[in-house]
């Protein structure tokens, strides 16, 4: 019986493409809940959920956006993309009704936690910084998919076809960020 190779060590550019990367997750985040509070205002308990959510997030950008600074990690080029494309998936869904604007926010967490689960992996015990703050935040995100499926987002309008396709654009979004 062999043993699995060891993975080779993470290099310093893939570190700094999983920070380019999460850092411009983080953003997508801020800018999808911007798009749906400013469809639902303050209204209702889905709206609050989001409000709480998007203050997280916010936190998780900061911190992502302190480790490239202290790094001299280039952020992703498509932040203007991102902040235009995330503004307009928080709004389209909001418009749809509260439980897919909860459809958003479970179908994207669950490709964040898949994407924080794969990094962590990969380092390891290699960047103990890093691991713990991807452990952290997908921690969190864990429980955003949660809050988001006990509030309704299975049974928004056209559900599967909703979470494949934002699931989809999520998948899109983490390969093109990690590079450009």
């Amino acid at each position: 019986m062999s043993e699995t190779p060891p993975s080779p060590p993470v290099s310093a550019a893939e570190r700094a493409a999983m920070l380019r990367v999460d850092q411009a997750g983080e953003y997508g985040a801020t800018r999808i809940y911007a798009g749906q509070l400013a469809v639902m205002g303050d209204r209702g308990p889905v709206a609050r959920s989001i409000a709480r959510m998007a203050a997280q997030e916010e936190r998780h950008r900061l911190h992502f956006d302190g480790m490239i600074a202290e790094r001299g990690v280039r952020p992703t080029l498509l932040a203007p993309l991102w902040d235009v494309a995330g503004f307009a998936l928080g709004a389209a869904t909001a418009l749809i009704g509260p439980k897919a604007a909860m459809a958003c926010t479970a179908a994207i967490e669950t490709e964040i936690d898949l994407h924080y689960e794969e990094q962590r992996q990969r380092l390891g015990e290699s960047d103990p910084p890093l691991g713990e703050t991807i452990a952290e935040f997908q921690a969190e995100e864990v429980e955003h998919r949660e809050e988001a499926i006990a509030q309704g987002a299975e049974q928004a309008p056209a559900y599967p076809f909703l979470s494949a396709a934002i699931r989809a654009g999520c998948r899109f979004a983490i390969r093109v960020s990690t590079r450009i």
